[in-house]
């Protein structure tokens, strides 16, 4: 099976279906990353005889494989596990799922079928290169299945999945990055399946030691078969509740780390339940005994060395709650260990929907009168089904704002301590007290109302177009009296004329230019896609550059630009990627025959989606082209044959359409056609011949004609539709034959030129044209408020209501 991303999520959920109605997704997750580990170890091993996991005879996959069908396939399932636990010390991690267990799958038969299903999908994988040069497919998939059973177990059982978008953040703020070096530490007190663990040390391209905690058995068992399936088998994941059991010492005191990285549970009642040794870290003050936010937040303080830091996330009240909270966050402020508060969008996290904050601690910068950098990122965001999801976009902007400490209006600023401390705030850090990042108000002037025009103020709040083209404000406005304006065309006209002016034009011009020479300047290396890419590195430096160069472009925010490419990443371009890795740029650009994906009730095979069709019902070929679509193919070496055929197409449509036209007015009830409408309420060759035999037989010379008519549109339908036919099959078929023929340079200029640059530079002018459609409803929305004045309202109701007067009278109405 060809494993780029997509079929390997596709697969993996398809393997948790078989698995849905017996049990939840808090349960159905151990059967599935149980199996993904077996089947992940055993092909490493084959791949690399010096992996660290062993596996054992009797303990692989294969030796899964081998009993599919068997009756007593459960118990010889937990028999294999055991034995690849056993051989390397896993047991507490692969024991938790029971594959014999009747209750969660079914007896006898059932439990059969049902688990030699999931032995089949994942026997289909190969992850023997799922690593290539650094690309983590397998762990993205991870993630994946992490966040899809995060989704469906709830608030109450999804705490265990950081979204990879906030590790990401944690990781960058924290100071993990290039220069990281490979013997300092990360920690994480409280790791839950270790995905915000990896995320901070993924940071550190030469590596860095893992060392993580969590109380829950099941989610630790997780975090620990996560730490192997991405390479880290030498990660330090122990059991325990880091407040009352911590795991890592140092003699009697609490071992210290350079980074610290956590998402602990929000607001816990029962934190402080078989507490015995506090280790000193309550010396500012001990946590409310019903919220242990602090508790938290301080064990990580006082688990960094003397140059350490950390990234935490918290709830948006331990900014700002009071009594013995407030006495211990002021503490923690005067000692300057707080480096700054980012306030992120709600309903990110599967644990809670309430919005959350990263707080960002510095040991080795701290010291008195420091003062705090605050962000409200709350705004940025997409929606993702029932969560909300930050953008490669936001995650950038937060970044770069944070560590390069820029002052952005309604997003961010320095706040001196001074401020934070002076007897209106009082250590208070609530974020809406330094940042007001709501919109301004839309202000409705009376005046305006009254006598017209425009108010100044409201075209002047458009400074950032006015800035970028000078002579647009005159091009749609001038002076009517003393600080107010009248548009000088009307309102009706106001998007054909903006986006027909010079400065749109020259923009999306320059937003193409901008994306093709970006393009250009690194063709070269993207022809050079091989074995030995790096995907991560790779496109970190293709948006770095190119976010870079849209500095430059005029109104468009530079992040904007960036999304353009980040999202075609996740969406094609790393499959592209990783095909071309894998397979090399010729195979990987070879149609390859559809797979069954199911089957129908009626037992006949279900097909994945197909590219090009070849044949009718049984004869029929179906074949899927990854890397590149048939469309691409036919634009560049058939675009004559392609001209033609939309000729066809055409002709079929007009034809159907006047054959509906002539149904449509005919076939109704005593019309022409009536007689020839049949049981199914259709209009056919066959009902139309009848019917015409007995209109003549009727003698009935209307009826005839109309008949005589309907047969040649039906049949010029026919003939058009089955002309659009042949010519789009034999256009597939030279399409499919043409894929055999393409040398390596086409499908380089194919790949990067017809698809990639094609598509870039598309997004980026459609990211202009919503720009201006936004300022086309701006300058709408001021025409339309204040296009006419109260008299002439006034005047117009006047008028409607004499009109109204005139036509009761004319009725007899008093």
């Amino acid at each position: 099976m060809a494993l780029k991303k997509s079929d390997l999520y596709s697969s993996l959920w398809q393997s948790c279906d078989e698995l849905r109605g017996g049990m939840d997704a808090s349960q159905y997750k151990d059967y599935i990353l149980t199996l993904l580990f077996v089947k992940y170890v055993t092909d490493k091993a084959k791949a690399n005889p010096h992996s660290l996991i062993e596996i054992p005879s009797g303990g692989s996959f294969d030796d899964m494989v081998a009993v599919r069908g068997d009756k007593e396939i459960g118990d010889k399932i937990n028999k294999i596990i055991g034995k690849l636990a056993e051989a390397n010390d896993l047991q507490n991690v692969l024991g938790l799922a029971d594959f014999n267990d009747e209750e969660k799958l079914g007896r006898g038969k059932e439990m059969q079928d049902r688990l030699s299903k999931l032995v089949a999908i994942f026997h289909d994988l190969d992850f023997s290169g799922s690593r290539a040069q650094g690309d983590d497919l397998l762990g993205d998939a991870y993630e994946y299945l992490m966040r899809q059973f995060a989704t469906e177990s709830g608030k109450s059982k999804g705490q265990f999945y950081t979204p990879a978008e906030v590790s990401r953040v944690l990781s960058a703020v924290v100071g993990i990055g290039p220069h990281t070096r490979q013997d300092e530490t990360v920690y994480d007190p409280a790791c839950g399946s270790g995905s915000l663990l990896l995320k901070a040390a993924d940071g550190a391209p030469r590596g860095m030691s893992m060392y993580g905690q969590e109380r829950d058995n099941a989610t630790w068992a997780l975090a620990r078969m996560n730490m192997i399936l991405h390479s880290h088998e030498d990660a330090d994941i122990r059991k325990g509740d880091a407040i009352t059991s911590p795991q890592f010492l140092d003699g009697t005191a609490l071992r210290a780390f350079d980074y610290a990285v956590m998402n602990p549970p929000f607001s816990v009642k029962s934190w402080s339940n078989g507490l015995e040794v506090e280790y000193g870290r309550f010396e500012f003050g001990r946590p409310p005994g019903k919220n242990g936010d602090y508790a938290f937040l301080l064990h990580v303080i006082k688990s960094l060395k003397p140059h350490g830091r950390a990234a935490v996330i918290l709830p948006h009240g331990v900014l700002f709650r009071g009594q013995a909270e407030a006495s211990i966050r002021r503490e923690i402020l005067k000692r300057g260990y707080i480096r700054g508060v980012i306030g992120l969008p709600p309903n990110l996290f599967y644990g809670t929907g309430i919005p959350a904050c990263i707080v960002v601690l510095d040991k080795q910068g701290a010291g008195e009168q420091r003062p705090v950098f605050v962000v409200d990122a709350s705004r940025g965001y997409m929606k993702d089904a029932a969560k909300n999801r930050l953008r490669s976009q936001d995650i950038h902007k937060i970044v770069d704002v944070f560590t390069k400490q820029i002052d952005v209006e309604r997003y961010s600023r320095l706040v001196e301590y001074a401020e934070i401390e002076d007897s209106a705030n009082d250590s208070n850090l609530n974020l809406s007290r330094y940042i007001d990042s709501s919109e301004p108000e839309d202000i409705q002037d009376l005046h305006a109302h009254i006598r017209g025009g425009i108010p100044e103020g409201d075209i002047d709040s458009l400074e950032s177009y006015w800035g970028a083209f000078p002579s647009l404000r005159s091009s749609l406005f001038t002076s009517c009296r003393p600080r107010y304006d009248k548009l000088i065309i009307d309102i009706a006209d106001v998007e054909s004329v903006v986006f027909g002016l010079p400065d749109f034009r020259r923009l999306r011009h320059a937003a193409r230019e901008l994306v093709n020479g970006w393009f250009r300047d690194h063709r070269a290396s993207l022809a050079e896609i091989g074995p030995e890419t790096r995907p991560k590195d790779f496109i970190a430096a293709l948006g770095e550059d190119l976010l870079t160069r849209a500095s430059s472009l005029p109104l468009l925010d530079k992040y904007d630009v960036y999304e353009q490419l980040l999202s075609y990443w996740h969406d094609t371009m790393h499959d592209d990627v990783f095909l071309v890795m894998r397979d090399g740029w010729t195979e990987a650009a070879r149609p390859r025959a559809a797979r069954i994906v199911g089957s129908d009730k009626a037992g006949k095979p279900k097909y994945e989606d197909a590219d090009i069709k070849i044949g009718t019902r049984a004869s029929t070929k179906r074949f899927v082209v990854d890397l590149l679509p048939p469309a691409l193919i036919i634009a560049r070496f058939f675009s004559a044959e392609q001209g033609g055929l939309q000729q066809l197409a055409a002709d079929a449509d007009a034809a159907a359409a006047a054959l509906g036209e002539h149904i449509e007015e005919h076939a109704v009830e005593e019309g022409l056609l009536w007689s020839a409408v049949d049981e199914k309420g259709k209009v056919t060759q066959k009902s139309a011949k009848s019917a015409l035999a007995e209109a003549k037989r009727a003698e009935d010379a209307p009826a005839v004609i109309a008949l005589i008519r309907t047969l040649e549109l039906l049949k010029h339908d026919a003939d058009a539709k089955a002309g659009a036919k042949a010519a789009r099959e034999l256009l597939e078929k030279a399409a499919l034959q043409k894929y055999d023929e393409l040398r390596e340079e086409d499908i380089k200029t194919l790949l990067l030129d017809d698809k990639w640059l094609a598509t870039l530079e598309t997004r980026v002018a459609e990211a202009v044209d919503i720009l201006t459609q936004a300022f086309v409803a701006r300058i709408e929305q001021l025409g339309q408020r204040y296009g006419a004045t109260v008299g002439e309202l006034e005047q117009e109701v006047e008028e409607l209501a004499q009109r109204l007067a005139s036509h009761f009278d004319a009725m007899g109405v008093a």
